[in-house]
C-alpha cells in the first residue's frame, strides 16, 4: 500500500483529513454561546467572562499545502478578509515563530460562517490552522502548547482546539471541557447587519450580581434540550440590541416558533434556537424563513447540530 493511499483511508482527526505528506483538508466549526456572563473588568483591558461555548456543524473549509520555503500564503473566497489581518495568517505565523519548521504553507480558505455574527469563525479558522499545520509541519506539539499559541492570537481560539463544548473563563482563553449529555439540534439566524465586539462592550453595563451558571451546568451534563433552553443567558444581548435593533426582530421570529429556548450568540448579531429534535429544528427554520423580513436572506437561516464529540 502506498503512503498516499494509507493516509486517505486512515480515520480523520476531528479537525480534518491529511491526504498526502504535504496537503490537508480541514474544517473550522462555528460556535454558539449557551451561557455568557461578564463578571468584571480585567487589568489588561479585557473583561472577565464565564461562558459555555458549543461548536456546531456550520463550518469554514481550509485547504492547506506545505511548501518548501518558510512563507505563508492565503487565498480566500471573501475579498474583504485580507492577508494582513486574517487570523489564519496570524496563527500560521505564530506557530512558525515558536517552532521554526523548515517549511511554509499556502492556505485556501472558503468562508461559510457569517462575519460579525458572534459565531467565532475567525477564531475557529485560526485554531484549525494550528491543528493542521502542527501535523503538516511535523511539529507534533501537545495540546497544552498549542493552547498557549492560541491564547496569543485571540480570546476564543483555544476553545476550538478541542470541541464540542467547554466552559471558558478569564478573557475566554481558559478552557474547561464540558461533557455534553447528547447532541443538540439548533437553528442559527444571521440578521442583515453585524455587530462589532468593541461597540457591544462599549454599551455594556456590568451586573451587580452576575448570573449563576449552575442551572446550565446541570442541563448540559444531562443533555436535556428543554432545560438548556430555559437556562440560556447572554449578558451581551442587551447592549447589542442598542446597536442593532433588528436583532429583536430575529429573536421574536424564533420565539414565535416555540423552540426550547432562544438567545443571541456572543457579541452578535446572530441568534439561535435550541430545539428538542431535528424535526423541530426544520420546522423552526421554515417558519422563520416564511415570516422573516424581506432583507433577511433565506441562506442566513441554518439548521445545525452540535459538533461531534472528539
Amino acid at each position: 500500500m502506498s503512503r498516499d493511499r494509507r493516509h486517505s483511508e486512515a480515520p480523520a482527526p476531528f479537525w480534518g483529513r491529511r491526504f498526502r505528506d504535504h496537503a490537508a483538508l480541514a474544517w473550522a466549526p462555528a460556535k454558539v454561546n449557551l451561557f455568557l456572563e461578564v463578571t468584571g473588568h480585567r487589568d489588561d483591558g479585557y473583561h472577565e467572562l464565564e461562558t459555555l461555548m458549543l461548536a456546531v456543524d456550520l463550518y469554514d473549509m481550509l485547504e492547506l499545502s506545505r511548501i518548501d520555503e518558510p512563507a505563508i500564503g492565503l487565498n480566500c473566497n471573501d475579498p474583504s478578509l485580507g492577508n494582513d489581518t486574517n487570523l489564519v495568517v496570524k496563527a500560521a505565523a505564530a506557530l512558525h515563530a515558536r517552532y521554526s519548521p523548515e517549511w511554509g504553507a499556502v492556505v485556501r480558505l472558503t468562508k461559510k460562517i457569517p462575519l460579525q455574527a458572534g459565531l467565532g469563525g475567525g477564531s475557529s479558522d485560526a485554531a484549525t490552522t494550528l491543528l493542521a499545520l502542527n501535523d503538516l509541519w511535523e511539529i507534533h506539539a501537545p495540546r497544552e502548547e498549542l493552547s498557549e499559541v492560541a491564547a496569543s492570537i485571540g480570546s476564543d481560539v483555544a476553545f476550538f482546539l478541542q470541541p464540542p463544548a467547554a466552559w471558558c473563563t478569564g478573557r475566554g482563553e481558559t478552557v474547561e471541557p464540558a461533557p455534553l449529555g447528547q447532541e443538540l439540534d439548533l437553528v442559527i439566524v444571521k440578521p442583515p447587519h453585524g455587530c462589532t465586539t468593541a461597540a457591544v462592550y462599549e454599551n455594556l453595563s456590568l451586573p451587580d450580581s452576575p448570573r449563576s451558571a449552575d442551572a446550565m451546568r446541570k442541563a448540559v451534563h444531562r443533555g436535556n434540550a428543554s432545560e438548556i433552553g430555559r437556562a440560556l443567558h447572554n449578558r451581551l444581548e442587551a447592549p447589542a440590541l442598542k446597536i442593532q435593533p433588528e436583532i429583536a426582530d430575529v429573536l421574536r421570529a424564533l420565539q414565535a416558533e416555540k423552540p426550547a429556548g432562544v438567545r443571541m450568540t456572543g457579541s452578535g448579531s446572530a441568534c439561535f434556537a435550541v430545539c428538542r429534535d431535528r424535526r423541530e429544528a426544520l420546522r423552526v427554520a421554515a417558519g422563520v424563513r416564511e415570516a422573516a423580513p424581506a432583507d433577511l436572506a433565506p441562506e442566513m437561516v441554518f439548521v445545525v447540530k452540535s459538533w461531534p464529540t472528539v
